[in-house]
């Protein structure tokens, strides 16, 4: 098995509309080697193309309402999370789930994701509110492959190096043996979308929780060499203000649609991971 290091430059906070091709070559113009895999949160780079929405200006239908009442107060917060083995906080936080704001997301998670994902208790579809100022919410790419083949391509031109980039997502894959469950799509053969499922029998029986490759430019992709990567980068990036949209405001101490950009800039950030087989592999 291969051995890896990883190198997590510190970076300011990626806000909707900077050049990140730019701020990512200032990152790693000194510190990539030939081969190296770039590992790069979606959630950065979909910000900083600013694909957010601000939910606030969505209006709930009924069945965004039922889902945020009914669905995630009862459903999800006193028979799905426990089932989950989640933790008494996270139950607790459902069960108190925000009617305003949770009619609101659920409107958005319907309209970009569908109604299956949107059975999810969060991250529907890929849609993510946390280290997100206000209302707004993270909006993933339609196709991921493309923007991760012109990441590649654009090192290669300006900093001549050969290497291979992935874009990933904290959502996690669950792995029994060689078979791969994800709550989301990804585009590796051998990891399984099994939406809201994959989440619950995950949970349940155990099985091994890895960060989710959403694109890999590597033409040979293991799954199971995917998902270490992508598991060693989320793990040296760190979860930024709070794992969740809760964990973050309360770092704060303001209400969860209070988190402003300043504060969220105040934080250290890793964007991008350098992942790179080790030398004493």
């Amino acid at each position: 098995m291969r051995k890896y290091r990883t190198i997590a430059p510190r970076s300011r906070y990626w806000k909707p509309n900077i050049d990140y091709k730019m701020a990512l070559q200032k990152l790693i113009k000194d510190r990539i080697h030939h081969n190296d895999v770039i590992v790069i949160s979606e959630k950065a780079i979909a910000t900083a193309s600013g694909r957010i929405c601000d939910e606030s200006k969505y209006k709930p239908s009924l069945l965004a309402k039922f889902l945020a009442i009914f669905w995630m107060r009862i459903v999800w917060g006193h028979f799905l999370a426990p089932f989950s083995r989640m933790s008494k906080i996270n139950i607790s936080r459902l069960r108190q789930y925000p009617f305003k704001e949770g009619s609101s997301h659920k409107q958005v998670t319907l309209h970009y994701a569908g109604f299956l994902q949107s059975l999810r208790h969060g991250s529907e579809g890929g849609i993510d509110v946390s280290n997100l100022p206000h209302s707004y919410s993270c909006i993933p790419f339609v196709d991921p492959e493309l923007i991760a083949m012109d990441i590649r391509r654009y090192i290669e031109e300006f900093l001549d190096r050969n290497v291979d980039v992935m874009i990933s997502d904290s959502d996690k894959t669950y792995s029994f043996f060689s078979f791969h469950l994800s709550p989301r799509k990804s585009c590796l053969n051998g990891i399984h979308c099994f939406g809201v499922i994959a989440f619950i029998l995950g949970r349940f029986f155990k099985l091994r929780p890895r960060s989710t490759p959403i694109a890999f430019t590597r033409k040979e992709r293991n799954p199971e060499e995917a998902l270490r990567i992508a598991a060693l980068s989320n793990r040296a990036r760190g979860d930024g203000a709070g794992r969740t949209i809760w964990d973050v405001a309360e770092r704060f101490k303001v209400n969860i649609t209070a988190v402003t950009w300043n504060m969220l800039e105040s934080m250290p950030h890793y964007p991008v991971v350098i992942v790179r087989v080790s030398a004493h592999a």
